[in-house]
């Protein structure tokens, strides 16, 4: 039998998956579920930034390990996930403990080739032990990490309102982040039916449709205050700059969502609340462990997400549907068997 195999960014070809496939400090991992991700949504309409054309997408991965060099502890035949942020271990991010955010970065499925073909080669520090997790779990970890990054950025104290701007995959992520660090959370988008999600499946208290007063809505559930982290989960320009008014004096505002544009807002207004505005950058190991240890403990169920399965044929057919969001996706998950 053959598959086609990313051997290297950019370059595939179909080999006997009898034959050795990983090279000297490489991984072979044979691809059983790919989350559908933002990113992969942006990019199929041509508005992710850092992009080109043509890309293979795939970077919430789980699948089996086939074989491994420099891989100590893993065991062919083991579930596994993967940190799709290929790093250079030499940079000053890298030295600084930020591998996250390297100078020269390769986001498998952004800037090289990603993970929806039979068997994927990646870095052997990439691979993540299972821990016992399903493959839908295992692929929902990485999503799960980036608002786990987000929340450990903004330093969050319990009892602060913390508002997530954007119901997506990433804000319920980053919701349920929050939660677990003792935020008070505020959910905040423009679709109903998101919002009846955060308030059914996640139990969020507070929420708010961003077209219907929520200057008023935040004042009122603050007591006046306004909320004191704020992270933009949306990716929306539009979205990203009305969040500045939303912040409380003294706030922090953490960007996960990207765009491609230049952001605006009043210095004045800014400077008089002492803000704070950070990024943040896809995440690291020690977010990857804290979400696996949080689904573990039964503090995160993300099969909950997954309103959308397809076998890997049918993604063609599919994927452009999952822009519309009449067709409610939340998350879609691609099974390989």
């Amino acid at each position: 039998m053959k598959a086609l195999v990313c051997i290297q960014p950019g370059e595939f070809e179909y080999r006997d998956i009898d034959a050795p496939l990983a090279g000297p400090g490489q991984a072979i991992i044979r691809i059983r579920r790919i989350g559908i991700c933002g990113t992969d949504l942006h990019a199929f309409e041509g508005t992710q930034p850092y992009f080109n054309y043509p890309r293979i997408l795939g970077h919430e991965l789980a699948g089996d390990l086939v074989e491994a060099d420099k891989a100590p502890g893993f065991v062919p035949g083991e579930a596994v996930t993967v940190i799709p942020y290929f790093n250079c271990g030499v940079c000053v991010a890298c030295r600084n403990g930020k591998p996250n955010c390297c100078t020269t970065l390769k986001v498998c499925g952004v800037h090289i080739d990603g993970g929806m073909v039979d068997y994927l080669v990646v870095p052997s520090a990439a691979l993540v032990h299972g821990g016992g997790l399903g493959y839908d779990q295992l692929a929902l970890v990485e999503p799960l990490a980036i608002g786990a990054h987000a929340v450990r950025r903004a330093g969050i104290q319990p009892g602060e309102f913390v508002l997530v701007v954007g119901a997506g995959p990433i804000g319920l992520g980053t919701m349920e982040a929050a939660r677990i660090a003792g935020g008070e959370v505020i959910a905040m988008d423009i679709n109903e039916d998101r919002l009846r999600f955060c308030r059914e499946k996640l139990g969020v208290l507070h929420t708010v449709n961003a077209m219907a007063g929520p200057m008023e809505a935040l004042k009122h559930i603050t007591r006046g205050d306004m909320p004191t982290v704020v992270i933009d989960a949306t990716g929306s320009l539009r979205a990203i700059e009305n969040a500045f008014q939303y912040m409380a004096h003294g706030a922090r505002y953490v960007l996960v969502g990207l765009q491609k544009g230049e952001i605006r807002f009043s210095h004045p207004e800014f400077h008089k609340r002492e803000g704070t505005l950070m990024s943040s950058r896809n995440a690291t190991r020690a977010d990857f462990e804290f979400v696996m240890d949080s689904m573990g403990r039964g503090l995160i169920d993300p099969t909950t997400y997954i309103t959308h399965r397809v076998g890997f044929d049918e993604v063609k057919a599919e994927f452009a549907g999952w822009l519309d969001p009449a067709n409610g996706v939340i998350k879609a998950m691609v099974e390989k068997d």
